[in-house]
């Protein structure tokens, strides 16, 4: 059996997954970890493997030494790089700008054009290129495939995709509506079509990736017709840390009155913000004992969270004229029954309604928790980027 090494590098971390890509979503990766703390005085690596849970800790000064730390842990527990066949390295790349629309194998050339589009993503980006030069350092001989989470979002078309500002400053600083979470928005649209017993190409659909991290994309005949996050992950609904959509002129607002510098806005709107910045905690099962609590902030949270959420539902219903499943996925959207209910209430005139005894079920594969009457189908369909990466990568390194 081969498996695909699955790396999803981040400034300060490396997730890996060891992922046979025949397996089915609900299967556990063979091997799974978490380099963290990257850079600081003490590091952390994980590994679960086989219903265990190995740790290792120690000084992580860079990605080389985290992956070394990670293979070496990995060795010492029977599923090390020299132990299994592992026939390609799946990277999640965050931007691929307009150039890359599908996943590809990583030559020198597409690293350095990776590296140009650093300055439309310059969190992400370095982090990325990072362990994908670590990575094929340490693993020379087996392919490696970038996927990009901007990918499936290619097919916006130009109303949707395109802001209205000065062509010329939008054409030359590359500013437009990019998209992400792509690999996750077009895995779960793709189990869609099944649970209705409809051919792909005739499915309207809306899917709701709420994590941390959460957007949200219209999705018509399996082609993404606009999506929430913009030229970067800050834009649309409100999320764990960010903002979220706000007034652009609040920017400067804070610049003119509270002489914040764009450094400052940056960590504001991006780590400060959100259901933290207003409740102080963003982990959902927190905020509900907090609301169940009686806290006025955390219930304030929630209700911004979901009328944003609810905002862009009717915005993309009306965008797709019809539509055919509203689809949850991701942490919050698999796990938080109150969400998912609360997102939907009262749409029955709209065709939306929910099974409330299907919506109490437990996160447990794919499954419909709208009402048998429902016009509109709900479903809760459990994502997997690290299955979709793994087959992407697979299926090139065979072909390549």
């Amino acid at each position: 059996m081969s498996y695909s090494l699955v790396l999803n590098s981040g400034s300060s971390s490396i997730k890996f997954q060891l992922v046979d890509p025949a397996s089915h979503a609900q299967d556990e990766p063979f091997a799974s970890g978490l380099v963290e703390q990257i850079g600081e005085d003490s590091g952390r690596v994980t590994l679960k493997h086989q219903g265990d849970k190995h740790v290792v800790e120690a000084p992580i000064p860079d990605h080389s030494v985290g992956l070394k730390l990670a293979f070496d842990l990995m060795r010492e527990h029977g599923c090390g790089i020299e132990d299994v066949d592992i026939s390609a390295v799946g990277h999640r790349v965050v931007h691929g700008g307009l150039v890359f629309s599908q996943p590809v194998i990583l030559t020198d050339e597409v690293i350095s054009m990776v590296r140009d589009l650093i300055p439309l993503a310059p969190l992400h980006n370095p982090a990325n290129i990072d362990g994908i030069e670590v990575a094929q350092s340490l693993l020379p001989d087996i392919p490696h495939v970038g996927v990009f989470d901007t990918g499936f979002f290619h097919s916006l078309p130009p109303a949707a995709a395109l802001y209205a500002i000065n062509n010329e400053v939008a054409g030359e600083y590359g500013v437009r509506r990019y998209g992400f979470h792509g690999t996750s928005h077009e895995y779960v649209s793709q189990h869609v079509p099944a649970l209705l017993d409809k051919p792909a190409d005739v499915v309207n659909q809306i899917t709701l990736h709420l994590g941390n991290g959460a957007s949200c994309a219209a999705i018509r005949g399996g082609l993404a017709i606009d999506t929430s996050m913009g030229l970067t992950p800050l834009a649309g609904l409100v999320m764990g840390t960010r903002s979220g959509d706000i007034d652009p002129g609040i920017v400067f607002h804070l610049a003119r009155q509270a002489n914040m510098s764009i450094d400052e806005i940056d960590e504001l709107l991006n780590r400060k913000s959100g259901v933290k910045g207003i409740a102080g905690v963003n982990d959902f099962r927190v905020l509900r004992e907090r609301i169940e609590e009686g806290d006025d902030d955390a219930w304030l949270a929630y209700n911004i969270y979901i009328h944003q959420l609810r905002r862009y539902i009717g915005s993309y219903m009306v965008a797709l004229g019809r539509v055919d499943a509203i689809t949850f996925t991701a942490g919050v959207g698999e796990n938080d029954k109150f969400v998912r209910a609360d997102a939907l209430e009262n749409l029955e005139w709209f065709g939306i309604k929910i099974d409330p005894e299907r919506n109490e079920l437990p996160n447990d594969g794919p499954r419909e928790i709208s009402a048998d009457d429902s016009q509109v189908k709900v479903f809760v369909v459990p994502t997997n980027e690290e299955l979709a990466i793994a087959r992407y990568a697979d299926q090139l390194a065979k072909n390549s």
